[in-house]
């Protein structure tokens, strides 16, 4: 065995489990239930499934797989394409397994993040057969010490019969240190989650395991997929900087200060864009609150306006990781990476007082939200933690450019083709176009606001003509609507390739 990883394994009684890839994927039944680490691409196992996709070169099998959110493409797309996974749960993100998704060939789960960790406990998925789980160590004392990643991790080790640890000896050792594994009790008996602060500590250092649950180990070489975000553009600074005003006029109010309020950022390139825009503004001493940390927060920590960052995840595009993971000494006291149903949970998020930012795929005239269904119909990703926090946050706000496909499609329509984030859960939208505050608006309220500061302008006469028909023909009732019109620009997008008329 090589000194690193005799270094790595701890629990001495656990090194004889040392085998290969294919031997641990061996230990896999046809119909088994599977749980798996990682979270957006960060901390997830690697070897294990690649080899379960070279075993159904010849073996014909399928496996249910639930995870903490989207995993690298080892994982979700190979095994999707190779027939394994019967059913996904609770996110993902890869663009081979949502073709699989949207053919009927694969079930998905959607779910909240912050839910599913009681899915598991509830005995939901079924038994879950065995655990997938990629680690940096395993402690004297014997605790499984994550990577990149906590996520459902720590109740996946809980609730499985068997687990198969992936030890992946690339990451840094100085990964050590910067997890906080805290786990509520049995819902009835858990005591409120005594986190008051982005930078508390509460919980272990690790994941506590039961040895006897451990069949296998497998020696991990493989760094996490990168990042797929790419790089702020021009209209993306522009709803940045629009959202920035929005702060300061709520400074102005009185209602925050110019450390403003923790902040809690979505998955994807728009979100991490307008939060790149806090660079060169006069905000400091800010707090992260989130599930994913994205380049956006370590350039921030870098430009000197992030004290603190909490998370479930880090993940980063490859440039950005070589200097981080490079020099993660310089960060490890910044950082705490905690379980999702701690990092999404509803309670600290109200406690915090966040201010969520979240991306949107459409919003309606009224508020509502769209943020996983194409069309109504085909899924996207899935509505990973936007619900948990949206809903919860001190403010929610979800961003989206003002158009899609070229301007084809418009971002702002007359109904949502899906609700994820009903008018109740959403605060402030803000486009390319402007920005909509609409706390405290009854719906008709609303809808000047939305059409006129957030929708293309190539699209604000069609929003018009649709709202004021819905008024002459049902009056000034609360929401008005004429139900057979309400997809108009979803029927002209299938007959002609664009929503405009």
């Amino acid at each position: 065995m090589e000194a690193t990883v005799e270094k790595r394994i701890g629990l001495k009684e656990l090194a004889d489990k040392v085998v290969t890839a294919q031997e641990a994927a061996a230990l896999i039944s046809d119909g088994d239930v599977v749980g798996m680490s990682g979270f957006t691409r960060a901390g997830d196992a690697k070897v294990v499934p690649m080899a379960l996709v070279e075993r159904a070169k010849n073996e014909k099998f399928k496996i249910d797989v639930y995870t903490g959110a989207s995993l690298g493409p080892e994982v979700d797309q190979h095994l999707a394409e190779s027939g394994v996974i019967r059913k996904r749960g609770p996110f993902q993100a890869d663009r081979a397994m949502r073709t699989l998704i949207n053919k009927g060939e694969i079930l998905f789960a959607d779910m909240h993040l912050s839910h599913s960790a009681e899915q598991y406990r509830q005995g939901i998925f079924g038994t879950v057969n065995y655990a997938i789980l990629e680690a940096s160590a395993i402690t004297p004392d014997g605790y499984l010490i994550p990577t990149t990643s906590v996520g459902n991790s720590p109740i996946i080790a809980e609730v499985a019969e068997n687990i198969i640890i992936e030890l992946n000896v690339s990451h840094p050792e100085s990964l050590i240190g910067i997890h906080d594994v805290y786990v509520p009790e049995e819902q009835g008996k858990r005591q409120p989650i005594p986190l008051t602060n982005a930078a508390d500590r509460i919980g272990e250092k690790g994941i506590k395991i039961d040895p006897s649950k451990v069949k296998a180990i497998v020696i991990s070489h493989e760094p996490d997929a990168p990042s797929l975000i790419v790089p702020p553009d021009e209209e993306t600074q522009i709803m940045a900087n629009y959202l920035l005003d929005f702060f300061r006029s709520e400074i102005k109010a009185g209602r925050l200060t110019n450390r403003l309020a923790p902040i809690q950022s979505g998955v994807g390139s728009v979100a991490n864009a307008v939060l790149d825009g806090f660079a060169d503004s006069e905000f400091e001493h800010l707090q992260v609150y989130s599930e994913v940390l994205q380049d956006a927060v370590f350039n921030l920590f870098d430009a000197g306006k992030v004290d603190f960052a909490s998370a479930t995840s880090i993940t980063l595009s490859a440039e950005l990781g070589k200097r981080v993971y490079g020099n993660l000494e310089k960060y490890a006291d910044k950082i705490l990476l905690r379980p999702q149903e701690i990092s999404n949970h509803p309670e600290v998020i109200r406690r915090l007082g966040l201010i969520s930012i979240n991306t949107a795929l459409e919003a309606d005239i009224y508020g509502n939200v769209n943020s996983t269904h194409v069309s109504g119909s085909k899924m996207m990703n899935g509505i990973g933690g936007s619900g948990d926090f949206a809903r919860n946050a001190r403010l929610g706000i979800f961003v989206t450019k003002s158009y899609a496909k070229g301007g084809a499609i418009s971002s702002i329509v007359p109904m949502v083709s899906h609700v994820d984030h009903t008018e109740h859960d959403v605060d402030v939208i803000v486009t390319e176009q402007g920005v909509a505050d609409l706390r405290g608006l009854a719906p008709r309220e609303r809808v000047p606001l939305i059409i006129n500061n957030c929708a293309h302008p190539d699209y604000r006469e069609q929003l018009w003509d649709y709202y004021n028909a819905a008024v002459e023909a049902k009056g000034n009732v609360q929401t008005p609507h004429i139900l057979s019109r309400a997809y108009e620009m979803y029927e002209l997008l299938e007959k002609t390739g664009s929503m405009k008329k």
